[in-house]
This record gives structure tokens, C-alpha cells and sequence, in this order.
């Protein structure tokens, strides 16, 4: 009996990538490895994809799509800027369908280290997430850039860990708790 294999589509290359580059590094973002990977040919990568350099731009892309413009989706649906804190908090150690992105921001931070077009899109999330953060600490009156900073390398540092979503939740929700507390002292 014949098992029917399904037509691959650009995102699950793309999931295949987040997924080569936490475990093997940059260097396994290629058509043959990813294929090999897919148990699918090279011609489906370049049905998807012009060539490597698109593949990694559409990867990277992805990555800022599903890292920092969720976050201005997550907070646009909330006016309490108390919320709007506690849901960063939340995004940052969130389980979705997009969490193959949100493991792969260790390792694209380690690739941006050689690659200038990597780091030019690190920088651009770093940028809107730091633009939010201080954002809604300014409407919280704590004006102390340095919380936003702390707040990011916070982010940053737990999507390092290995440990659970959960347990991102709970160490993100304690920092946004300790800062709010700041406000009333």
C-alpha cells in the first residue's frame, strides 16, 4: 500500500529551518539538508523558494512577523497599560503554533554574530520591542529606560533557557510585578 504524501508548503520549510538552525547552526540552513529532513526532494525547496539566500530571508522574516509584530498585536488589544505589561510578559514565554520561532531566537542571535543581514533584522526586533516596552512603561509613569532594557535582556535570557513556557511565564511575571511595585514605592 502507497502512503499519499502531502504537497509541502513554504511555511513547513520554513518550520524545518527554525528547526535545523537550533540544533545544527546556520550551516544546515541549506536545500539538501532541509529536504533530507522533509524526506522530500530539492526541487519542492526551490518551488518555495528562489534560492538559499531567499530561503533565509523569508526565514528571518517569519521570525520578525511571528516575534516582534505579535507583540504590538498582543498589546493593541488591551487600553490597561498594567495588562498590556503582564501580556509582554506572557508573549515572552508563550506556547503557540509560532513557538518554533520564539525557540529559534537564541540561535538567530547567534547566527547575526556573522551575518550582517541577520543582525540588521536582530537589531529591527530588538528596536520595536524595546519602542513597546518603553511605551507602556511611560504610561505607567516609570521612565527609567533602564526597566525596558531589563525587561528585554529578561526576555532574551529566558528564551536561552531549556526550561518550559511555564516557567517563562512565571520568571516574567515576577519581574513585571517587581517593576509595577517600584511605581508605588
Amino acid at each position: 500500500m502507497s502512503q499519499v504524501q502531502t504537497r509541502l508548503k513554504a511555511e513547513d520549510w520554513i518550520d524545518a529551518g527554525f528547526r535545523a538552525l537550533v540544533s545544527q547552526g546556520p550551516q544546515a540552513l541549506k536545500a539538501e539538508p532541509l529536504a533530507r529532513a522533509l524526506n522530500t526532494t530539492k526541487g519542492s525547496f526551490y518551488w518555495h523558494f528562489k534560492d538559499v539566500p531567499d530561503f533565509h530571508a523569508r526565514l528571518l522574516a517569519a521570525w520578525q512577523d511571528q516575534t516582534a509584530d505579535a507583540i504590538a498585536q498582543t498589546i493593541a488589544q488591551e487600553d490597561d497599560p498594567v495588562k498590556r505589561l503582564y501580556r509582554i510578559g506572557d508573549s515572552a514565554g508563550s506556547v503557540s503554533r509560532k513557538r518554533a520561532a520564539a525557540k529559534a531566537e537564541p540561535a538567530i542571535r547567534a547566527w547575526a554574530y556573522g551575518d550582517a543581514r541577520v543582525a540588521k533584522t536582530v537589531q529591527h526586533v530588538d528596536e520595536k520591542r524595546m519602542t513597546a516596552l518603553q511605551d507602556i512603561l511611560s504610561d505607567l509613569d516609570l521612565t527609567n529606560p533602564d526597566f525596558a532594557h531589563i525587561i528585554h535582556g529578561a526576555w532574551i535570557g529566558l528564551a536561552a533557557r531549556s526550561t518550559g513556557p511555564k516557567d517563562n511565564r512565571n520568571a516574567m511575571s515576577t519581574l513585571m510585578a517587581a517593576i509595577l511595585a517600584l511605581r508605588d514605592a
